[in-house]
């Protein structure tokens, strides 16, 4: 923030009583003149507006992890030092309301002017109403994190000078503006949009709330591509991977069809060098594209594991060897089929094939793709494939398991779950998941899949203990209709993602704040009834996303594409369950009872068919959830006091509900604070705290794997796409990592993300209740050995836990 040095600024005092409000004192006025004095030492005479600020949050940050009410009033005091930006002086009461609100206009006028937004936000809105709609008080639920973060990457700024443009609530006001432009009633609309936003109730992925209303409004989250064995097609690939890579989408590109090394090329009569060498120029890309100014480009590569070329795929990541054959700024993934996973299980021989040779695998799935693989290989035993390797399954698993504990991939994801189980199996083949592994969409040479991402918190729908299942419903009607509106006003890239787009009209309503919400009920989430919860609840989500897309069919008709699909054909996703049990012959131990009246929803599709060919998938939603001040998506918290570090910053994170917790039982105090910092956050050793406190507040490694993959199968039944799903591993014995990814094939998981390990550092600090995974271990900056020398997944530039830099899924 830039201050104009010569304002007078404002008295250190005045800036803690301000933020110390009669109703929430936040602290008592002896420990505000503590501040004051402190504060005063380190400033100096003649302090600018902007130091004086900055010198209060300090000390108010510091002192967090000893009373997460720091955080509220580092907020407060963000919330006037911005302000005081926008102003250029203290304002106060009635004043400051006022202000406020025309600045809201004003500030919208001058972006149209400035041609940033859509000079339709002007003459399709009442904009004096809708200043008198904001509601400034909204501004108090966002901790110092969330303003920090708003304040650097999100909020309007001028092109020019940087040049702020946006409150809060402005903010939220003009993404649900950006989002109404084509409603036949905007003005209401705007306003219904806006609360769901400003309560926190709702949040779009990051792309949506970077550019709606804009004038170039690339809203969507997520694209995938597939690159055809052809030298043409594959630099047009590098042209549309730069152009989406360019508005902010996150990519996910399918490069299975290329022909692998030493495969003949028939126009020249030489060898092919195989898909590593382009990976390489997709790598180069990726890193050259910075995302709409804010971020850098971000995208991964996908590969079958049948490729002949597959295990030099999954060296691609690591550092040592020969450089052009690496790829250190682009995520890697297998995409494996049932039949692989058979075969290891089995201890039997695999084949790795070259795509020219064997053109009908990558379109097949299920059956129809072992018969085939099984067919080809047949014809290699008879001579009649130019190339092909036999290699021991398990040792080709283990290798791969290898590499994704020492350099965090690949990722793996299942295909044949993807595509028995996808809604749109009747138009085409998914090739792959996107970056964020929740993505489960065809692809094709004239298809760009792409979809719209956004997320309900389930924390702020908690109230008294329970979820509030009506205010979820309602929730969950606005948002679907959001994202609706999202596939009509984006601005596409390429003609292929809009093609596409409009034709499968593709959305991905997921959920953040799980845990949260289990903490405020009371239920840990290493428990049986965390598993009916995660079940009970994301049925209920599925519900009410698929009625309210076919009820938006019935407004405005059915997705172009519907006729054959599985909606079409009376199968809703849970329904699909049976069919991969079907195909793999064996059981996936999940609970499909449905315990909702579906045939409600049934008869609505049969009636009027669906607006959306997907309309689920849970994105990791790291970054809006610290927009929410709440826990990632499906994810356990990471611990329960650690610093975070990202594109906006250093923060302290400190779990306000154990902290609440323990104050109440009188044991919350400094010596306990230096106590949990020792543990690295964790309470499991510290004999004070009652054994329910300390199962209720378990941290993500702290909770077996498994037992999160099984939460994760059970309301993967209710999805029609996938969920992001990061395996956190706190160990280091390669059985058992064989183990949890064996589970979640067997669990019929779609896909994975990251796996997530714990530091050396503590091997001697934090035990599990989990005999089995014994001490606790990971890589990390003093850690010998590739993984630590090529970062692993604690790398600051891919995109871990506590420092999220890929925000297209988020």
């Amino acid at each position: 923030m830039t201050q104009n040095a010569t304002t007078t600024a404002p008295a250190v005092r005045s800036i803690l009583d301000r933020a110390c409000t009669d109703t929430d004192p936040l602290v008592s006025d002896e420990e505000r003149e503590t501040l004051t004095t402190e504060i005063n030492r380190t400033l100096y005479d003649g302090a600018t507006a902007d130091e004086t600020y900055q010198a209060v949050i300090q000390a108010l940050t510091a002192r967090v992890e000893r009373d997460p009410g720091f955080k509220r009033l580092a907020a407060a005091v963000f919330r006037q030092r911005y302000q005081y930006e926008l102003f250029g002086e203290e304002l106060t009461g009635y004043e400051l309301d006022r202000r406020y609100r025309e600045t809201f206009v004003d500030n919208l006028e001058r972006a149209v002017d400035l041609e940033l937004l859509d000079e339709r936000l002007l003459d399709q809105f009442d904009l004096g109403a809708l200043a008198d709609y904001l509601e400034p008080d909204r501004d108090e639920k966002f901790e110092y994190m969330a303003m920090e973060t708003l304040y650097q990457r999100y909020f309007l700024k001028t092109e020019e000078n940087g040049e702020h443009l946006e409150l809060p609530q402005a903010f939220w006001m003009r993404v649900a503006m950006g989002l109404a432009l084509n409603e036949d009633d905007p003005q209401r609309r705007a306003k219904e949009f806006y609360d769901v936003l400003s309560k926190l109730e709702f949040t779009p992925s990051t792309p949506t709330l970077f550019h709606s209303g804009s004038t170039h409004p690339q809203l969507s989250s997520c694209y995938l591509t597939t690159a055809q064995d052809d030298l043409e097609d594959i630099f047009d690939s590098y042209k549309h991977h730069a152009q989406l890579s360019k508005w902010s989408g996150g990519l996910g590109n399918d490069w299975t069809n290329l022909r692998a090394s030493g495969a003949l090329i028939e126009s020249t009569g030489v060898e092919s060098t195989g898909v590593v060498p382009f990976l390489r120029i997709s790598n180069d890309v990726t890193a050259a594209i910075n995302r709409s100014g804010k971020r850098r480009g971000a995208a991964c590569a996908y590969l079958a594991c049948w490729h002949l070329d597959y295990p030099a795929f999954i060296d691609l990541k690591r550092n040592t060897g020969d450089e052009r054959r690496r790829t250190p700024d682009m995520n890697i993934a297998s995409w494996i089929p049932d039949l692989f996973m058979k075969r290891v299980e089995a201890g039997e021989e695999w084949t790795l094939f070259s795509p020219d040779e064997v053109p009908e695998l990558h379109e097949l799935s299920g059956s129809a793709f072992e018969e085939q693989y099984c067919e080809y290989e047949r014809q290699a035993d008879n001579g009649d494939l130019r190339q092909y390797e036999r290699v021991d399954a398990a040792d080709l698993w283990r290798q791969m398991l290898t590499r994704l504990f020492e350099t965090g991939h690949p990722w793996l994801t299942f295909k044949d779950p993807c595509n028995i189980r996808s809604p749109q199996d009747h138009v085409g083949t998914v090739h792959s998941s996107n970056l964020c592994t929740e993505i489960t969409l065809n692809t094709s040479q004239d298809e760009h899949a792409v979809c719209n991402l956004g997320s309900v918190n389930l924390a702020t729908h908690t109230e008294d203990g329970q979820l509030n299942r009506d205010h979820l419903a309602e929730t969950i009607e606005t948002a679907m209709r959001m994202l609706d509106n999202v596939v009509d006003l984006c601005f596409y890239p390429t003609d292929e993602a809009e093609a596409s787009n409009r034709q499968h009209r593709p959305i991905g309503l997921g959920v953040m704040g799980f845990h949260d919400a289990l903490m405020q009920q009371g239920v840990p989430m290493d428990s049986e009834q965390a598993i009916e919860k995660a079940n009970r609840w994301q049925e209920f989500v599925s519900y009410h996303a698929i009625l309210n897309s076919s009820k938006l069919a019935a407004e405005r008709g059915a997705y172009p594409s519907y006729e054959g699909s599985k909606w079409d054909r009376g199968l809703l996703p849970q329904d699909t369950v049976d069919r991969l049990e079907a195909e793999r012959d064996r059981e996936i131990p999940t609970d499909r009872e449905e315990t909702l009246d579906w045939y409600v929803v049934r008869e609505q599709i049969a009636e009027h068919g669906m607006r959306n060919s997907n309309t689920m998938a849970i994105a990791p939603t790291a970054t809006i959830s610290t927009i929410n001040g709440t826990t990632p998506s499906i994810e356990p918290i990471y611990s329960n006091l650690y610093v975070k570090s990202n594109m906006s910053g250093e923060f302290t994170i400190i779990n306000d509900q154990l902290v609440e917790a323990l104050q109440d039982l009188d044991l919350w105090d400094d010596e306990l604070v230096d106590r949990i910092k020792y543990h690295d956050g964790s309470i499991q050793e510290i004999d004070e705290i009652p054994d329910e406190i300390k199962r209720l507040y378990r941290g993500a490694f702290e909770i077996d794997p498994r037992h999160q993959l099984r939460l994760t199968a059970h309301r993967q039944t209710w999805i029609d796409q996938s969920v992001s799903h990061n395996v956190f591993f706190p160990s280091t014995d390669g059985s058992l990592l064989d183990d949890v990814y064996t589970t979640a094939w067997r669990l019929g998981l779609k896909t994975t993300y990251y796996l997530r390990t714990l530091g050396a550092s503590q091997i001697e600090k934090s035990t599990l209740d989990m005999a089995e995974y014994g001490k606790t271990q990971h890589r990390d900056d003093d850690q010998s050995g590739e993984a630590a020398a090529d970062g692993g997944v604690a790398d600051d530039e891919l995109c871990r836990v506590d420092d999220p830099t890929c925000e297209a899924c988020q």
